[in-house]
């Protein structure tokens, strides 16, 4: 690997030095955890330069693995400090065997980089407020420093590469969470082979939706050329199960797969130990060092509180350049999101409602599954036909309601016992309780509503399946047989959701008195109006 990188010797002596000074400086009173062990390092290795950093952005491990440098742990296994720990390689449904990963405290590497040699020490401190923070400490022969340099040349090149790597995402997704940022290989892999082909919308919005986003990116010169900035937001907003997650997975695939891949940040949460401002004071930073990006924020409304609106909102349009970055927010409720959010031009522009599918929509998705059989006819008999009236039993249903339906008929039909089901060919309805007498009529509308229910509110009506008309050479297929007999347990489990009881909250009651004392005179305590949760 060259003379200089043969060059470097892990001298045992000195070593166990540095090892005897840490455990000293452990079971003692700390101060500067890095300063000790920066002065240690120094006396036992006066032919080396050393040069402190972190670890967070100098992934040396990874960089390694990937076959850019070789790191060999050091072979004393009495000279370290370090937990094992197992972990699950997946679901366990997948039965692939778990492995043993090293949480390091104190650690030495022999590294070679570029036919270079180097000694890297890997080691926690225990120091508050940073308690468990790593500090990297890169050991360089002193024959290649630069007569009275304060650094090392070849370790500031060795940083240079590390840290260039460490800064694209390697099959990996961005996530903030708990106040800092992780990379997630396992967020990446849930959505490769999301595609736009499996997200079932109105054609003429997928197609805005996705022009946008793409637009955006292709458009780089076009906003400067018109000297507007070069960012923009969407907002996603609809009732559950309508495709907005689907919607950004077929975003981040695609925009994953251009030439020059455009990197996605998600967003979880805004708690952090130093407070939420600090969080996304945080967000926005690693946004504008990653951009351009596509950074995500899913359910919009419980991210952004009344303490941190002011702070979002300066951080989306303030004095700093938010240039390449193209947010995303999710929300199902797009009435509880602050109109200087929602409404004001130049942060979330652009809005895409996802309302429940209409017939035509439906019927695309029960082709969508009848695909799934195609070539296949003996595993399930699926005809065309089908679809259409499978999308007329099922006005009202969701996205998601309408899969579950699929799911739970092919499973029962798939274990055989499509049998078990009774009535299953009888027209399936759901009759309001009051009612002696009433015809089916097709479902209503979500915002409709009945009379005023106890509490003065509207009472949203009880849903009532279609009868639709089964030809006679449909009549005995088993698929719609199931179909129509769960529908009916899905609208049972609808009205349940709509008919949920609300909550009603006011100010606390006193305290009792203490034990042995008469109670209080009896005060009437004023009362504000009730605050009602849905």
């Amino acid at each position: 690997m060259g003379e200089q990188a043969s060059s470097v010797m892990l001298n045992a002596a000195r070593h166990d030095r540095v090892f005897e000074g840490y455990k000293e400086h452990s079971a003692g009173l700390r101060v500067s955890t890095e300063l000790v062990i920066l002065d240690l390092l120094r006396k036992s290795h006066p032919d080396y330069h050393v040069t402190c950093t972190s670890p967070s952005g100098c992934d040396f491990k990874g960089y390694a693995q990937a076959g850019h440098a070789t790191a060999i742990k050091d072979a004393n296994n009495e000279l370290f400090d370090s937990t094992r720990i197992y972990v699950s390689a997946g679901p366990r449904l997948e039965k692939n065997p778990g492995a043993i990963v090293e949480h390091v405290r104190f650690g030495r590497w022999k590294y070679t980089w570029n036919n270079k040699g180097f000694i890297l020490y890997e080691i926690e401190i225990e120091q508050r407020p940073r308690s468990g923070m790593k500090v990297l400490f890169i050991l360089s022969p002193r024959s290649e420093a630069v007569h009275g340099a304060e650094s090392h040349a070849a370790a500031d090149e060795l940083l240079m590469a590390i840290g260039d790597w460490s800064a694209v995402l390697h099959d990996e997704i961005y996530i903030f969470d708990g106040g800092y940022w992780a990379k997630s290989r396992e967020l990446w892999e849930s959505v490769q082979g999301s595609s736009w082909d499996e997200v079932i919308l109105n054609p003429e919005m997928k197609a805005n939706l996705i022009q946008d986003v793409q637009g955006f990116f292709d458009n780089k010169d076009l906003y400067k050329k018109l000297a507007v900035p070069w960012k923009r937001g969407l907002i996603l907003h609809g009732v559950p199960g309508n495709g907005k997650t689907i919607s950004i997975k077929a975003l981040i695939s695609a925009l994953n797969e251009r030439e020059e891949p455009v990197p996605s940040l998600y967003v979880k949460s805004f708690d952090a130990r130093n407070g939420n401002t600090n969080a996304i004071r945080a967000i926005f930073t690693m946004a504008r060092s990653m951009a351009p990006c596509f950074l995500i924020f899913e359910d919009l409304d419980a991210l952004v509180t009344d303490a941190t609106r002011s702070y979002f909102l300066n951080e989306v349009d303030g004095l700093e350049s938010n240039d390449g970055i193209l947010m995303v927010g999710s929300t199902n409720h797009l009435e509880l999101l602050d109109p200087a959010i929602s409404k004001r031009p130049s942060r979330f522009d652009r809005k895409y409602h996802f309302k429940l599918p209409d017939e035509d929509e439906r019927t695309a998705y029960c082709q969508f599954w009848r695909k799934k059989f195609e070539g296949d006819e003996t595993m399930l008999d699926f005809p065309a036909e089908a679809c259409n009236l499978i999308a007329k039993m099922t006005d009202g249903y969701s996205f998601a309601y309408l899969k579950e339906l699929f799911v739970t008929s092919l499973l029962v039909i798939a274990q055989g016992g499509a049998a078990d089901i009774e009535e299953a060919d009888k027209p399936v309805m759901v009759r309001r309780e009051d009612a002696v007498e009433q015809k089916a009529v097709p479902a209503k509308k979500e915002e409709d509503q009945e009379e005023s229910s106890d509490d003065g509110e509207p009472a949203p009506r009880k849903r009532i399946a279609a009868e639709v008309e089964i030809p006679a050479s449909l009549k005995d297929n088993v698929l719609l047989k199931m179909i129509r007999a769960h529908s009916k347990t899905l609208l049972e489990e609808m009205d349940n959701t709509l008919s949920a009881p609300k909550l009603y909250l006011g100010p606390p009651p006193p305290p009792p008195p203490p034990m042995g004392m008469p109670p209080p005179p009896n005060v009437r305590v004023p009362r504000g109006p009730p605050r009602i949760f849905r």
